[in-house]
């Protein structure tokens, strides 16, 4: 009788096993993510700086940064939505700061509101530089003459708009934003379901060992007609 159990043994201890070694890596996952969570939030809470002469994405990225400059006469419109509100767009207008052209993303407007008019004169903003991830292979090509896309592509706007490959998306600005509201950089898009992973690796561990010890059980269990 015994060594019927062998078999199951091993396969429910090292089945369980591998289990719960998944489950324990998807923890180690989460703590390392959090962590990386925490140096972003960080650094987009960061005292703001004057924009860097040549950002990159690689150094660059969720960097606070306060300009100074007037918008200029061309800009585009991405297709958005925001959480009980509805959908809308987000504004992304050229910006002249010093001898240099560069892209803010003033903020979200709904579809129901009018778009404000630009405030004339030189205005001063307070944001984060963003290289937003937001295409793949079933994102729709621009309407370029019309002026709408479908997400942000910091290199492709900036050629559209005549600027550097530079975003600030706004969270403080000097002037009146109107029906426009900031949608400031944050790590709220940034997905961390490393615990929900854990989570189901440990189930299914604890599903494993139930169903070895039910397999124990009938193993042992005396068969009708068998002597107890």
């Amino acid at each position: 009788m015994l060594r019927k159990l062998i078999g199951p043994v091993i396969f429910g201890i090292g089945g369980a096993a591998v289990l719960v070694s998944l489950g324990m890596w998807q923890v180690r996952r989460m703590e390392w993510k959090e962590g990386v969570l925490s140096a972003i939030e960080a650094r987009i809470a960061a005292a703001p700086i004057a924009l860097p002469q040549n950002p990159t994405e690689q150094s660059d990225q969720y960097l606070p940064v306060t300009l100074s400059g007037h918008f200029g006469e061309t800009g585009l419109r991405v297709l958005s939505s925001r959480k009980q509100v509805g959908p809308g767009h987000r504004l992304i207008h050229r910006f002249e700061t010093g001898d240099r052209s560069i892209m803010i993303d003033r903020g979200f407007l709904p579809n129901a509101d009018t778009a404000p008019a630009l405030p004339s004169g030189e205005v001063t903003i307070t944001g984060n530089l963003a290289w937003p991830d937001e295409t793949d292979s079933f994102t729709p090509e621009p309407d370029i003459t019309g002026g709408l896309w479908f997400a942000r592509d910091v290199a492709a706007m900036a050629a559209a708009l005549g600027t550097e490959p530079v975003l600030v998306v706004a969270r403080d600005t000097s002037y009146d934003a109107g029906a426009v509201g900031p949608m400031p950089v944050t790590t709220v898009g940034i997905p961390n379901d490393h615990r929900e992973y854990a989570i189901t690796w440990f189930s299914l561990a604890a599903i494993w060992l139930a169903m070895t010890g039910y397999l124990f059980y009938r193993t042992l269990r005396p068969q009708k007609g068998e002597a107890t």
